[in-house]
């Protein structure tokens, strides 16, 4: 009695296993016998290792999958699906190379396919390829002019590129489908920055912390528009703030260090300047502004003669050199040269 129970147990989970994978096969056969005529061998040998691959990839077994699926696109040049899903796999097998040239293949075959453009897109943003991906990324928002992702990141490319017209073109749009992303707001402060729009930067950066406040990249981009238009002390509060939740961040010493400079404190500025340098000591900004404090402060110790000022003079000019020997093309790069030149002799 009791074996004929397991018995019927046994039968039963192999006819659900067996359900289990029957049916999304059954599907896939159905799909393909509707696109291929009865006879053509070929093609029904590719749809069958196509159905394969799709179990494979299923299994995780990505390298036997693509093995598959590079016969089934040998027996059929045009098998539309078969490309796709190889972009896919090797997209996760980290292989862009090949995920791009399969997803080219898979436009060429299917230029109405958005999945493939919007993948390709994808595949070319990983590899750095701006340009391209930008070209992936708006045939996709032509197919879905709805699109969010694929609006921001056609900005992301453009502004990769320095395209910075279409991408505020197409960071508005994204604007338009969502207007409650922080990312989203964010590059477009950036772009406005660029632009030297001071005013839009201010408002998309204060929107992106309403949508995701505390966020310390966003603070310090604000803070450094303010640095520009002369909102010194709202600078300085944002800057402090960021330190506070990043202590290590580089870069708000670096420009907190300015904004002291900005109030005459130099002191604070030297301290500031030195903890961004102990942090990166790669910052040609950060020496070259601690060069700038030093100096200010031998200049003011001219005023009262006190002993110091060669060694401070020494000091500035040591960062100065730093900073150009990091950073050789610098902007301002004449004018600094010139202020070593000037304070060499003096010395």
């Amino acid at each position: 009695m009791s074996n004929s129970a397991d018995s019927v147990k046994a039968e039963e989970k192999k006819q659900k296993t067996k359900t289990n994978f029957s049916l999304p096969f059954a599907f896939y056969l159905l799909l393909f016998a509707l696109v291929f005529p009865v006879g053509c061998n070929q093609e029904q040998q590719a749809v069958e290792l196509y159905v394969d691959a799709v179990m494979l990839r299923e299994l995780n077994e990505n390298e036997i999958a693509v093995e598959k699926l590079s016969s089934a696109v040998q027996l059929n040049k045009r098998f539309l699906l078969a490309y796709s899903l190889l972009g896919d796999i090797y997209q996760d097998m980290g292989n862009f190379e090949k995920s791009a040239t399969a997803y080219e293949k898979a436009t060429e075959l299917n230029p109405w396919s958005f999945k493939d453009y919007y993948n390709l897109g994808q595949t070319y943003q990983i590899m750095k390829k701006f340009d391209l991906a930008d070209k992936a990324y708006v045939k996709a928002c032509e197919l879905k002019p709805n699109h969010l992702e694929a609006h921001i990141n056609v900005a992301k490319c453009c502004y990769e590129i320095e395209d910075y017209n279409n991408a505020l073109v197409y960071g508005k749009r994204a604007g338009q489908i969502d207007p409650n992303v922080s990312e989203l707001q964010k590059l477009l402060g950036d772009i406005y920055e660029l632009q030297k729009d001071h005013d839009q930067a201010v408002a998309s950066y204060k929107r992106a912390l309403e949508i995701d406040s505390g966020n310390p990249e966003i603070m310090t981009s604000l803070a450094v528009v303010y640095l520009k238009i002369n909102y010194n002390e709202p600078a300085k509060e944002l800057l402090t703030s960021v330190i506070q939740i990043q202590p290590e961040n580089n870069r708000a010493h670096q420009y907190l260090g300015y904004c002291y400079l900005r109030f005459n404190e130099v002191d604070r500025a030297i301290e500031s300047y030195g903890r961004a340098i102990a942090i990166n000591d790669k910052d040609w900004e950060a020496h070259r502004g601690l060069g700038v404090a030093y100096m200010l402060m031998a200049l003011n110790n001219d005023k009262t003669a006190n002993d110091n000022d060669e060694t401070l003079r020494v000091k500035a000019l040591k960062q100065w050199r730093l900073s150009l020997d990091i950073n050789p093309e610098q902007p301002r790069r004449e004018r600094l040269v010139k202020l070593i030149e000037k304070y060499s002799q003096e010395q």
